[in-house]
């Protein structure tokens, strides 16, 4: 039900600062949702192809997977970052076991980081690197990929 100020002009200034208040804690209440639409690509890694939302803005890299309860198999998140840096991920917010990827341009994984939900620990790119492909942990070690392999599909073809 919506008031009019003008039936209650003693509370207009509370009900507006009720709306500030709200409209200030707003972005803090949906960014506790997981991200579901970001746009996707392709990628393989030899015979095995992957469907990976792209986090490509500050903010959606921000959120990443955070508050999944769940992710298919052969899903991922890929990083993208505008420059090459030493790029360090952690599991606030994260509730499902994941393993990062740490990528070069050409698709390279220079290494790999296995990362345990909701802690704090940094894990970090043993070089600087764009791109971060997290998956569910054991994904990669199931199909005995390692540091040296290489990723196909298009952001590492420019």
């Amino acid at each position: 039900m919506l008031f009019s100020f003008s039936l209650f002009p003693r509370f207009r200034h509370l009900t507006a600062r009720l709306l500030l208040l709200v409209l200030a804690l707003a972005p803090g209440v949906l960014a506790q949702q997981p991200q579901m639409h970001l746009p996707r690509t392709k990628l393989s890694a030899g015979m095995h192809m992957l469907d990976v939302q792209l986090a490509q803005t500050p903010q959606e890299r921000q959120i990443g997977l955070m508050f999944r309860k769940e992710m298919p198999p052969h899903e991922g998140m890929l990083f993208v970052f505008e420059q090459p840096a030493t790029q360090c991920f952690w599991m606030r917010n994260t509730f499902i076991p994941l393993t990062a990827a740490f990528v070069a341009d050409d698709g390279t994984i220079v290494n790999l980081a296995d990362m345990k939900p909701l802690t704090e620990d940094a894990h970090c790119s043993a070089k600087p690197v764009r791109f971060v492909l997290e998956m569910n942990q054991g994904w990669f070690a199931k199909r005995n990929i390692q540091a040296g392999y290489k990723l196909t599909g298009a952001p590492f073809s420019r």
